[in-house]
């Protein structure tokens, strides 16, 4: 049986780059259009810094107009590039199509917006879910739906970008991120069908998963996320949101769909990649002879994952108990 594997996999290997072959493509990024949601702070920041740092015009939108005004200060400090700002709430079409409009036909645009609140979902109150659906959700279909025409009648044709910013906990669930897991895994589903329906466009998904970021908003959220959660979080070190920004932007650059932020990133990334496109053809082998090693060292996390709440819940029940 194992012989009968190793000679067929040459041949799935052939198959593949015959009758599939991933094609590469490359998206340029200097004297570009690059629009990014939640950008005047943390990952957006820096996406938004990487992008100038290769001579791509900024337009940046968020809510508040004085950190907008900030981020647009910092980045022309440090690159001599066009920078746009817009005050607009992702959850509110009209201001977003009108911000869109302003702004001008869009070769790449980063959807990177994204509110979080972790707590136990029995616990956490329908107002803060729906907060999270609304903005993590439905404000990336309103951004996408607003940019998208002018995205289709751009008069630059060449490779064109929409990028999605998930989180590894869009790949894989993680106690008491519930309902914040399901707005990123939400966002998968979304970059894989729009992908097939913009190709015929020249316009390409991309979804980027980091992990933790040390940003505000992370500390914020630890104040309030339960201890199970910061137990599991503190197993795996975070990421500074500068590394995040300039691996975006790399890989957006080579038309990646998948964007894993680090080698576990990358390991999850090959455990749960299923049906998603691969434009690398490297990275498609590596996903077919691997996806079986790299499930089976899911698994062994999954229950490692386990094994700490169940530690957590004896040792909590029996302080209550004494």
């Amino acid at each position: 049986m194992v012989l009968f594997g190793l000679l067929l996999l040459p041949i799935l290997l052939l198959l593949l780059y015959f009758i599939v072959r991933p094609r590469p493509i490359n998206i340029p990024i200097k004297n570009r259009h690059v629009f990014i949601t939640g950008g005047s702070m943390g990952i957006g920041l820096a996406i938004a810094k990487q992008a100038a740092s290769e001579g791509a015009r900024i337009s940046l939108l968020a809510r508040s107009v004085d950190r907008l005004q900030k981020a647009k200060e910092s980045i022309c400090q440090a690159y001599e590039v066009e920078v746009s700002i817009f005050s607009a709430d992702v959850r509110d079409y009209d201001a977003v199509e009108r911000a869109i409009k302003e702004a001008g036909p869009i070769d790449v645009l980063v959807v990177n917006h994204g509110v979080y609140y972790m707590e136990e979902f029995e616990t956490q109150g329908l107002d803060v879910m729906k907060t999270m659906v609304d903005v993590n959700l439905m404000g990336s279909f309103n951004v996408i739906k607003a940019a998208l025409p002018l995205m289709k009648d751009r008069k630059d044709k060449g490779p064109a970008s929409i990028a999605l910013m998930s989180s590894m906990a869009g790949q894989a669930g993680i106690y008491g991120f519930a309902a914040y897991s399901a707005t990123k895994f939400g966002l998968r589903g979304l970059a894989e069908a729009l992908q097939q329906e913009l190709l015929v466009n020249n316009i390409h998904l991309s979804i980027i998963f980091p992990p933790v970021t040390e940003t505000s908003g992370i500390e914020q959220a630890r104040e309030r996320m339960p201890e199970i959660t910061k137990i599991i979080l503190e197993s795996s070190p975070g990421m500074k949101a500068e590394e995040v920004g300039k691996i975006t932007i790399q890989s957006i650059k080579s038309g990646s769909f998948s964007i894993p932020c680090r080698l576990d990133g990358r390991a999850v990334a090959i455990a749960t990649a299923g049906l998603s496109p691969q434009t690398s053809f490297l990275m498609a082998s590596i996903e077919v002879v691997f996806a079986g090693l790299f499930r089976f060292v899911a698994l062994l996390l999954q229950w490692r994952g386990y094994e700490i709440i169940e530690k957590y819940n004896y040792s909590h029940k029996k302080q209550q108990v004494e």
